[in-house]
């Protein structure tokens, strides 16, 4: 099993380097203030009572939240479109007599792996992180000078925890499909995409979107003196939504790219229907690509939306500052918000270049029937600009969603007041990533010779 979990990795070293860096990342978040909270657990109490401001463990905590679940997020997310890549690979293991037990012993193996494999760099990244956060909050007073970091190992041997836990709970659901069916069905499962969303998932995402609209109307009804809760709801409202926009991805998609991909099709009708016809034919593989872009445009667009808004209302109140308007709250926002796109980005990033790279197969075969490489880059680029476009629109709706109801809380309108410049950095910035992250991956997916791609399956 060692051997075959070692070939696995070797035989798709990109997938699994997306899925490593986002392991990195969460192993390193929850060191970094599972860290915290031991500094102030092992701070004497009249030390902690020295600085100024809500204390270490619940700035820790309140920011913190938020920054390990979209870890965990980016996880799941990489980890299972890592796992549908291997699809192929696992249906014939059952073709020629793999249990469904050792089919999801195997993908174990290549979870634990490769969270071995990073356990290390990311305890000293997040041992790193938390010195350099307690010295920036010393440096403004909200910590006092005298608190350390302790040496314990403990906070690193629960990051490594946690992270196996929510790595394996991730790989098992997506190993499920492919496990539980005939071995004939799955090697042909592995070559279509399925036409319908199951229906746990979509009840799954029915629920975290009633739980996203019961924080959403936690944060609108929060009172005008308790900005700072309805603020922390409204985030975590944004998240949750973004969670069933995953959940629902394939279905909301396909929507969406029936939408906005008319438009495009009367723009560039040879690159562009065809473009159109692969996002909507492959509804799982256009999900994986926008719910990154999504979480970046969702994620980022709320917390600046909401800052901008509480300024707004400070200074109507005669500027009066809470928490959330204060110098040192507005450097914690962006701070977090700094951690929260670099999350995001390493998933854009990851799950676009995997996504194109899988498609060498695809792109060959096209070639094989008359298409031009150059022509074959002008449906990429067709499917970048509906890739991004789709993924915009529900990060969009999603920080519509929170905001109007921090908004209703901070203002007494459901209309919040938008930095325009700001969203529209943030828009550009996720075309930034999502158009040359697809065609630079794309220019070398449609080289190579075309037969032999064809023949020899997806490497």
């Amino acid at each position: 099993m060692t051997s075959l979990v070692l070939g696995q990795l070797r035989r798709r070293p990109a997938a699994f380097a997306g899925t490593a860096v986002a392991l990195l990342l969460a192993i390193a978040a929850v060191t970094l203030f599972g860290s915290l909270f031991a500094a102030d657990l092992a701070t004497p109490a009249a030390v902690r009572k020295a600085a100024a401001g809500p204390g270490l463990m619940v700035i820790a905590g309140a920011f913190g939240e938020i920054a390990v679940l979209v870890a965990f997020f980016v996880v799941v997310n990489a980890l299972g479109f890592a796992l549908r890549q291997q699809h192929r690979e696992l249906a014939l293991l059952r073709t020629v007599a793999a249990t469904p037990r050792q089919t999801r012993r195997l993908v174990r193996g290549e979870v634990l792996v490769t969270t071995l494999l990073v356990t290390v760099p990311g305890w000293a990244l997040g041992a790193l992180a938390a010195r350099w956060f307690l010295a920036a909050l010393q440096r403004r007073d909200m910590a006092s000078p005298d608190v350390r970091v302790p040496g314990t190992p403990v906070p690193m041997l629960i990051a490594l925890g946690v992270v196996l836990l929510v790595g394996l709970a991730a790989s098992a659901v997506a190993a499920r499909r492919i496990s539980r069916i005939a071995p004939a069905a799955a090697l042909t499962a592995s070559s279509t995409e399925q036409a319908r969303t199951g229906a746990l998932r979509l009840l799954a995402g029915a629920g975290a979107l009633v739980g996203g609209v019961l924080l959403l109307r936690l944060s609108a009804t929060r009172p005008a003196d308790q900005v700072d809760k309805a603020g922390q709801a409204a985030l975590l409202a944004s998240l949750v939504l973004l969670v069933a926009v995953a959940l629902a991805g394939p279905f909301a998609a396909r929507v969406l790219a029936a939408v906005l991909g008319g438009p495009l099709r009367v723009l560039a009708p040879g690159a562009g229907w065809l473009a159109d016809a692969n996002l909507r034919g492959y509804a799982r593989r256009l999900s994986s690509a926008v719910v990154p872009v999504a979480l970046l445009v969702g994620l980022s667009g709320t917390m600046s939306i909401m800052t901008f808004t509480a300024g707004r209302a400070a200074a109507a109140a005669g500027g009066t500052a809470s928490s959330v308007t204060s110098a040192t709250d507005i450097w914690l926002r962006q701070a977090e918000l700094a951690m929260l796109v670099c999350f995001a980005t390493v998933s854009v990033v990851n799950t676009l270049v995997a996504v194109t790279a899988d498609r060498r197969r695809e792109f060959a075969l096209l070639r094989l029937v008359g298409a031009t490489r150059p022509q074959l880059l002008r449906m990429l680029s067709a499917e970048a600009v509906l890739t991004t476009a789709v993924g915009v629109v529900l990060g969009a709706v999603v920080a519509g969603a929170a905001t109007s109801a921090f908004s209703a809380a901070v203002t007494g309108s459901a209309v919040p007041p938008v930095p325009v410049a700001t969203c529209g950095w943030i828009v550009a910035g996720a075309a930034a990533l999502v158009l040359p992250g697809i065609l630079l991956t794309g220019r070398w997916a449609v080289g190579g010779p075309a037969a032999e791609l064809v023949g020899g399956g997806r490497d």
